[in-house]
């Protein structure tokens, strides 16, 4: 258990490092800090998705008692991606720092405007960070420990909720550097909202009637057939993601309508320290960025 705790906490940081330093240093690139920070934290993820959903199809395919059958994959890429997501609160925080620092706060680098850079990046970014610590501190016992070895396939269908998160990333990216007009833009974004949909909304009614199916009950039963414990980590877990889901709606019907109600000016690093400036949340497609390129043209 510790050798694969080590695993991941050497691998998710390691290959941040070394993407940002690779963006850096090669002759080719040449990238400056910032961006080869965010480009690498949004790699990372990319990468841990595909390794989590890649998992999980293993899992789930070789499960035919969705209850009974064990895989043990399953316990070992929990234990190996429990250190994911400590690491990415902190990769999540750099993106936000350079972000203020790109918008004119190169100067103000001392401990103050760090401290109020953290202060703010909690409050912008609260949900998420409230995600993965559940993810961390609830989650992995329960996966792990709870569980007791029954219901390999569910964590394993849990799994793929990942498969939407390389398109979540590569939005972020492209709306960093300004490419909403492009058609890669509009592609990534349609395929991010149908595998959003897909595999983080419809993850747990999928769930449950699975479940129903096995136990031979109609899907409005289910609910009144598992625990209570059952029942409050599905809808805590859902929550977010229904949260998430419409935000990604609302933008990406900005982006294919060019519609804007109303016109903000851009948003700057004070804006962003001072919590003046209109959340974005950590999806790919935020409303205020689609409304400034929509404002634009």
């Amino acid at each position: 258990m510790l050798t694969i705790l080590a695993a991941g906490s050497v691998f998710f940081p390691g290959l941040f490092v070394l993407s940002k330093q690779c963006l850096k240093y090669i002759p080719a690139l040449r990238w400056s800090e910032g961006d080869a920070v965010i480009v690498s934290a949004r790699l990372v993820s990319s990468v841990q998705a595909i390794m989590a959903s890649s998992a999980g199809y293993i899992i789930a395919s070789s499960c035919d008692d969705i209850i009974e059958d064990q895989h043990w994959l399953t316990s070992a890429y929990i234990l190996f991606a429990v250190p994911y997501f400590v690491y990415d609160i902190y990769a999540m925080f750099m993106c936000y720092w350079y972000k203020l620092r790109i918008k004119g706060h190169e100067a103000d680098s001392g401990a103050k405007p760090l401290g109020a850079a953290l202060t703010s990046y909690l409050r912008r970014e609260f949900l998420m960070v409230l995600h993965h610590v559940v993810m961390v501190t609830v989650c992995f016992p329960v996966s792990v420990f709870w569980r007791q070895g029954k219901g390999d396939y569910f964590q394993g269908v849990m799994f793929l909720a990942e498969v939407s998160t390389p398109w979540v990333c590569l939005g972020k990216i492209l709306i960093q550097y300004k490419q909403q007009h492009t058609l890669l833009h509009k592609v990534n974004g349609a395929t991010m909202l149908v595998t959003f949909f897909i595999c983080r909304v419809l993850l747990f009614p999928y769930l449950y009637y699975a479940y129903g199916r096995y136990a031979s009950i109609p899907l409005h039963m289910v609910p009144f057939n598992v625990s209570w414990q059952v029942n409050l980590g599905a809808a805590m877990l859902m929550a977010p993601q229904v949260y998430w889901f419409s935000l990604i709606c609302r933008g990406a019907l900005r982006l294919f309508t060019g519609s804007s109600r109303s016109r903000r000016p851009p948003v700057t690093a004070k804006d962003d320290l001072d919590g003046q400036a209109p959340s974005q949340p950590a999806n790919g497609y935020s409303t205020h960025a689609t409304k400034q390129k929509s404002d634009s043209h």
